[in-house]
């Protein structure tokens, strides 16, 4: 199973600020050019990911067996086109930045916290969407589709799946791991599962449609624009 290592997520810094979005006030851009500065500097992000496309071991059914695991998704059969496996997938970025997020807490420096805390997450958005193209171009390779993506705790894949997930991509060779609670460690980690086939056709459903924060959520609305303007292949994300 590929493993990537070393990715440069801030190496176009200038990018940054606009991944989350328009600068509230001077103060604020001056609050997030120090927390890109510290990540830089102290080399906070350690980017990387693993990921395999899994064949199923057994017929088809909405509980999928694949790669010696069991996960009930039937959210990712398809209408139409065969499903023969799952691309499965963790990201993350390393223990080190979480880390600092709790040292700026303690040091009271809330506001700087939360802009790295926040470009965090922007960053691991970043390590995801490019774990998802490199499955997409091994899975186009094999003359494939791929659609449709669940992650553990999304409605139609339960949170107690993580740890088959986690076995399946080998996420112990990053140093990623699950708590008896059945999240990751590092925190600044996500794992997903995408359906693989012939002629699937794109999902008319997303894994954000029933959050509750889908309204106010950069994520999505970064994924949707993407969607207008088919600069991506459309996988449910």
């Amino acid at each position: 199973m590929p493993v990537v290592r070393g990715l440069n997520v801030l190496r176009d810094a200038a990018e940054a600020p606009s991944l989350l979005g328009t600068s509230a006030s001077p103060v604020r851009d001056r609050v997030r050019t120090e927390a890109l500065r510290i990540a830089r500097d102290e080399a906070l992000v350690e980017a990387a990911y693993s990921y395999r496309i899994v064949p199923f071991d057994a017929p088809l059914a909405a509980t999928m067996h694949a790669g010696g695991e069991t996960l009930h998704a039937p959210r990712l059969l398809s209408p139409s086109g065969r499903l023969t496996a799952l691309a499965c997938a963790v990201c993350t970025l390393g223990p080190r930045i979480e880390e600092r997020v709790r040292l700026l807490f303690a040091e009271r420096r809330a506001s700087l916290a939360m802009v790295l805390d926040e470009l965090a997450n922007a960053w691991l958005f970043e390590v995801s969407r490019r774990v998802q193209d490199r499955m997409h171009a091994d899975v186009i390779r094999q003359g494939l589709s791929m659609a449709g993506e669940l992650r553990p705790g999304d409605p139609g894949l339960a949170l107690e799946a993580q740890p088959a997930v986690l076995r399946l991509v080998g996420a112990e060779a990053l140093g990623v791991r699950v708590n008896e609670r059945m999240l990751m460690q590092p925190h600044k980690s996500t794992s997903m599962v995408l359906g693989v086939g012939m002629d699937l056709p794109p999902t008319e459903w997303s894994r954000c449609d029933e959050c509750r924060n889908r309204a106010t959520c950069r994520a999505a609305a970064r994924v949707e624009a993407q969607k207008a303007t088919g600069s991506r292949t459309p996988t449910g994300v």
